[in-house]
C-alpha cells in the first residue's frame, strides 16, 4: 500500500473514493476484516453500499463504527485527506483552512478536528506532566475598534470580564492546553487544572487567589509552585 508523500499526491490519492476506502480498511484491518463489536472474523461484504455483515452478532457495521469517523456524514476519502494534513503539519492546521482543502462546511472541518485530535492523544488522556506552568490571559478585540453601542455596554463590566478568559497549561518541553472559561474563580480554574494534569506533577502559577488551596484527592506528590520562584 503506497501512501502519499505530499498534500498534493494526498489530494489525488485519496480523490478515487474506491482506493480511498481500500486504505483505510488496509490501515484498520491489516490481518483481515474483524467485526468492531464482537470481533468476529465471519462476515458478508455487501459492496454496493460498502458494508459488512457480521455472522457473529449479527449485525452490519462499516470502516467507521468504533472509530473517530463513526457517526459522521463526511465520506470516507475526505476523513483520509483530512488525517494526512494533520498528521503531517509541524504548527497545526485552522478549522477554516481544512474546510476550504476539503469543501466542507467550518463546522464539519471542526468536528473533524477534534475528532481526530483525541484519537493522536497519547495513553492516559494526554494529562501534562512533570513542571506545568499555569496561567490565564484575556482575549479580545481592542474597544476603539468596536461599534459605540459595544463599547457603551462593556464600559459597565470590569475590566476582566470585557474580553474571553482563557487559563492556559504549558508542560515544559511539552505540550500546552487551552480552555475557555466565564471567570477566574478557584472552582472554575482548578477542575480544569486537575482534568488536565497529571497527579504527581508539579504546577507552577502566579499568585491568583484562583490557585489557592487546592482541593487535591489524597495525592501528596502534587505540589504548587508561584511561578516567579
Amino acid at each position: 500500500m503506497k501512501s502519499p508523500k505530499t498534500l498534493q499526491e494526498a489530494i489525488v490519492y485519496f480523490a478515487d473514493s474506491e482506493q480511498a476506502f481500500a486504505y483505510a480498511v488496509q490501515l484498520r484491518w491489516p490481518e483481515g476484516v474483524r467485526c468492531p463489536r464482537c470481533d468476529s472474523d465471519q462476515h458478508s461484504f455487501i459492496s454496493t453500499r460498502r458494508i459488512w455483515f457480521c455472522k457473529g452478532c449479527q449485525r452490519q457495521f462499516t470502516v467507521k463504527v468504533g472509530t473517530v469517523m463513526e457517526d459522521s456524514a463526511v465520506a470516507v476519502n475526505r476523513w483520509m485527506v483530512a488525517f494526512w494534513i494533520l498528521a503531517n503539519s509541524r504548527n497545526g492546521v485552522s478549522s477554516c483552512e481544512l474546510a476550504r482543502t476539503l469543501g466542507v462546511t467550518q463546522k464539519s472541518a471542526w468536528f473533524m478536528l477534534h475528532r481526530i485530535r483525541l484519537a493522536m492523544q497519547p495513553e492516559g488522556g494526554g494529562k501534562l506532566g512533570g513542571r506545568v506552568e499555569v496561567d490565564e490571559t484575556f482575549i479580545g478585540g481592542k474597544a476603539r475598534n468596536m461599534h459605540a453601542a459595544k463599547r457603551r455596554a462593556l464600559a459597565e463590566l470590569p475590566g476582566g470580564e470585557r474580553k474571553t478568559i482563557v487559563p492556559g497549561m504549558l508542560e515544559r518541553g511539552g505540550n500546552v492546553r487551552a480552555h475557555v472559561v466565564p471567570n477566574r474563580e478557584a472552582n472554575t480554574l482548578q477542575p480544569i487544572v486537575l482534568a488536565n494534569v497529571r497527579h504527581g506533577a508539579k504546577v507552577m502559577s502566579d499568585e491568583h487567589a484562583g490557585y489557592n488551596g487546592w482541593k487535591i484527592p489524597s495525592c501528596p506528590a502534587w505540589s504548587t509552585t508561584p511561578l516567579n520562584t
